[in-house]
């Protein structure tokens, strides 16, 4: 269970152990960070007028009694067409589901012992794109030979390797910070940079 050191020419050039303790932790802090994350992306657009919403209606609709017909006392009732809607969907639900940060970090954790595991879990030293040019990074993203790639670097700040990654398909291009479990889950293969790698470990072996 390491993650695979690649030189500048994208051959497998050392491992990097990832700790022991990743093996024991409970895959379902995964599946609980991923249904946050879920619930967090849904719009709350969904509206319906009940009758007190809906305009008109300030008339009784006909006498209570002599028509023959069933009492009546207002056109929004929902049993009239183009009445309000009876226990329809309001935009304000809240569909936040809220976990801690332990198992946020233990999700996160999983993640990436699961990939390192089935041998899709790549180091870098760097992921910087000096040219700028969509040809150079998916020259990087040809020569790691996977389905889809997350790539994570330790900034984002130098535009040019940004703009680089940004327009190709299959690929996303984050920092470090950004870094969380449905991301490392979603993508088929992890490219990460060394160094934000190890600032991960080493921050895991102070929390544990």
């Amino acid at each position: 269970m390491s993650a695979i050191v690649l030189d500048n020419k994208f051959k497998k050039a050392s491992e990097i152990a990832l700790p022991e303790r990743y093996k024991d932790i409970n895959e379902h802090n995964l599946y609980l960070y991923i249904k946050s994350y879920l619930a967090s992306l849904r719009t709350n657009g969904a509206k319906a007028k009940n009758r007190g919403e809906v305009s008109g209606g300030g008339k009784k609709t006909w006498a209570q009694k002599g028509g023959g017909r069933a009492r009546a006392g207002s056109i929004t009732s929902p049993v009239f067409v183009g009445g309000g809607v009876s226990h329809g969907p309001s935009n304000n639900r809240n569909y936040e589901i809220k976990i801690n940060k332990k198992q946020k970090r233990l999700a996160l954790e999983y993640a990436l012992q699961q990939k390192a595991s089935t041998g899709k879990l790549y180091v870098l030293d760097s992921l910087s794109i000096p040219s700028g040019k969509t040809k150079d990074a998916f020259g990087v993203f040809k020569s790691i030979g996977e389905r889809s790639v997350l790539f994570v670097a330790q900034s984002i700040a130098d535009e040019k390797t940004f703009l680089a990654y940004r327009n190709l398909q299959d690929c996303y291009f984050i920092d470090g910070n950004e870094m969380n479990a449905y991301l490392v889950a979603a993508f088929h293969s992890v490219v990460i940079e060394k160094a934000v790698l190890e600032a991960f470990l080493d921050s895991s072996d102070k929390g544990k």
